[in-house]
């Protein structure tokens, strides 16, 4: 069995691996480097066994989406360690061992990230993940390093190792075991917010996640769909609220979802009247028609994270209101953010 498996999930990425892979190969002697390609039509394939021979390549028949692509090509790959990274990702010289050494010292950890800064501003965190992600009381999610739309510069405020609720999936390192024993990531969901239910679902398993900033790596972000499109807003919106109604404790389901339903149609109606954008304020409402539709799909799922869980309260999963802190309080920095 290998030590450590990286694991780049591609789709039409071809321009991404020529800029970034021989990064990840150069710097990355602890690792075998596997390419899992979603049934590309661009010429990622051809590029791979042309230039690219040393990487194991497993080709899917058809596009699974983020989500169950790794999970389709995980199963092939025996490995005590697995990392997803994106292809836009550029690695940095001795990027793993701070991670490998984590990992095998403290074994209550299932995953855990690199920091993550912007390729174009190597000074600044990226917005997918910065310093380790968290939630606040009515699942939005947000970063050491960036709040909302307001991302950080990186002056080493952020520099130590600490717990968080969840770790980016642009780099993520994940102990096997841990993967398949909470069942992967969630195929239903395509994209956005997988990487979050995951580890939100490892927490409530009395597993830690941990984000190790000694390790950096530099990301593109936004790399298959733009930030402002109708398809990503509609995924995130339906994936989060279906995350919140398997993983919210009985208590707080109903006071949660009761206050998104007003938050959710209050954001739709911004984009529509404020940034003059149908197509966001229509993914909006679809997305949450969909999830009521798709609700009772994931009955069971609820039913099983609860009987198992061990963690009640987890201190990752604050108490206050981001949007509270950050529109009404001012707050722009995770720093001033309260500790609650």
């Amino acid at each position: 069995m290998e030590k450590l498996a990286i694991v780049i999930l591609n789709w039409n990425g071809a321009e991404m691996m020529r800029k970034y892979l021989p990064t990840v190969l150069r710097y990355s002697p602890e690792a075998t480097v596997y390419v899992a390609d979603n049934a590309s039509t661009d010429d990622s394939v051809a590029l791979l066994r042309e230039h690219f021979p040393q990487c194991q390549l497993i080709q899917l028949e058809k596009n699974w989406g983020f989500a169950d692509g790794y999970n389709q090509s995980l199963q092939s790959i025996k490995a005590e360690y697995y990392l997803l990274l994106n292809s836009d990702i550029e690695v940095s010289h001795h990027w793993l061992m701070p991670l490998i050494e984590f990992m095998d010292s403290h074994p209550e950890v299932a995953a855990c990230q690199p920091k993550l800064l912007s390729i174009f501003d190597r000074d600044r965190f990226e917005y997918a993940g910065a310093c380790g992600g968290y939630l606040d009381r009515f699942g939005y999610p947000f970063c050491r390093g960036r709040l909302m739309e307001t991302v950080e510069a990186d002056n080493g405020q952020y520099d130590y190792a600490t717990e968080v609720l969840w770790a980016t999936g642009a780099a993520l390192m994940i102990r096997a075991k841990d993967y398949w024993d909470v069942g992967g990531l969630d195929g239903r969901f395509f994209a956005h917010n997988e990487e979050i239910d995951l580890c939100w679902r490892l927490r409530i398993h009395g597993r830690k996640i941990y984000c190790i900033p000694e390790s950096y790596v530099y990301h593109v972000g936004g790399g298959t769909l733009p930030k402002a499109n109708p398809r990503k807003t509609y995924l995130n919106f339906r994936n989060n609220l279906t995350m919140l109604y398997k993983c919210l404790p009985e208590k707080e389901l109903r006071y949660v979802m009761a206050w998104r339903w007003l938050l959710d149609y209050v954001a739709a109606w911004k984009m529509l009247l404020l940034d003059r954008n149908l197509g966001e304020f229509k993914a909006v409402y679809r997305a949450r028609h969909d999830f009521r539709r798709w609700m009772a799909d994931f009955r069971k799922d609820r039913e099983t994270i609860q009987h198992d869980r061990v963690e009640i309260k987890i201190p990752e999963q604050k108490r206050f209101s981001l949007l509270w802190q950050y529109y009404v309080k001012g707050r722009k920095r995770f720093s001033d953010l309260p500790n609650i």
